[in-house]
């Protein structure tokens, strides 16, 4: 029979767990970087890079491409692609609404820990129309590193009055993951652009097939 946790608190990542916009993002770098005469192992290099902070990729770049990288053109490229693919809308995750609601209803405190910045995350959430559902929010900003360092988590807890160990942790991405166990919590992994490799499997409780599943087993194991 399985264990019963015991939980306290849900930290959701955001960006490819419960909204759709890793593929704009990485679709926006791939755009980019092509549009100023990068081509050659443009996907690989974008692969690796889910997951990381904004100023993380960018050093992955100048480290890839060398000094003369030019990244104040190809972030002006990315913006330009990635705000006319958000016109189109911005979708939320299978089963995000219904776990959301969940929580909610188990009158469990919950909150969004994302490696975006605040801006970014302000209007994302906005634009899914779920900003509402939150009110705490930890993003790069409030960090002086982002994941896979186990900042975020750590603060996350301690905003809500918890223990990281009494944390649910959801995340999609291979460092999302790695920052959410180093934290302590007990973190759940929903792949998304990237799929887990070995390392991140062991450092999970479960790796589901989409939110739904994530809602299915959190009320098995009694934690909702």
């Amino acid at each position: 029979m399985n264990a019963r946790w015991t939980v306290d608190a849900v930290l959701l990542d955001m960006d490819g767990t419960l909204l759709d916009t890793e593929k704009v993002y990485f679709d926006s770098l791939v755009a980019a970087l092509n549009a100023c005469g990068y081509t050659d192992d443009v996907v690989a290099l974008c692969h690796s890079m889910v997951g990381l902070p904004g100023p993380a990729c960018e050093a992955m770049l100048r480290d890839h491409y060398g000094a003369a990288f030019p990244l104040e053109a190809v972030n002006l490229a990315f913006l330009d692609h990635r705000d006319r693919m958000m016109r189109l809308g911005l979708p939320l995750k299978s089963g995000t609404l219904d776990l959301l609601d969940a929580i909610a209803a188990a009158q469990r405190p919950m909150a969004i820990v994302t490696s975006s910045s605040r801006r970014s995350a302000e209007r994302n959430l906005t634009l899914a129309g779920i900003r509402a559902r939150f009110d705490t929010l930890l993003t790069l900003d409030d960090v002086a590193q982002g994941k896979p360092d186990p900042e975020l988590y750590l603060k996350a807890a301690a905003r809500l009055g918890v223990t990281p160990a009494s944390c649910i942790a959801v995340e999609d991405s291979n460092h999302g993951v790695a920052a959410a166990h180093a934290a302590g919590a007990i973190t759940l992994m929903v792949p998304d652009m990237a799929p887990p490799t070995d390392e991140t499997r062991a450092k999970c409780a479960a790796v589901l097939p989409d939110l739904n599943a994530v809602l299915a087993l959190l009320q098995e194991r009694g934690a909702l």
